[in-house]
């Protein structure tokens, strides 16, 4: 089992997760983070940390975000996408989007 995460993140892109992440495992795209699930080691470090809520353990996913567990797999290893190992800060207009749903059609890949 792996981490994931979920749409929560898209247009929030909060990186508090990466600093406490033993393994950087952490990929940041241009409008949210994935985990790469060949470097996470399920420690679950990260969950308490995402002031979103955008994080799950894979087997604890909602039902509707299933699909974010092929999405990260493919993303981490897009071109682009690369390693995030320190905080930075959250996209410019995070807390508008923060509570949101549906996001999906705002991923920028």
């Amino acid at each position: 089992m792996t981490h994931v995460v979920s749409e929560a993140c898209i247009r929030c892109k909060y990186t508090d997760c990466v600093d406490v992440c033993p393994v950087d495992c952490f990929r940041e795209g241009p409008n949210m983070l994935v985990i790469d699930p060949d470097e996470c080691i399920d420690c679950a470090v990260c969950i308490p940390e995402c002031p979103v809520n955008a994080i799950y353990a894979e087997e604890d996913l909602p039902a509707n975000q299933i699909a974010f567990i092929k999405l990260n797999a493919e993303l981490a290893v897009a071109d682009g996408w690369k390693s995030i190992t320190k905080r930075k800060p959250a996209l410019p207009d995070a807390e508008e989007w923060k509570d949101k749903t549906d996001k999906v059609g705002e991923l920028v890949r």
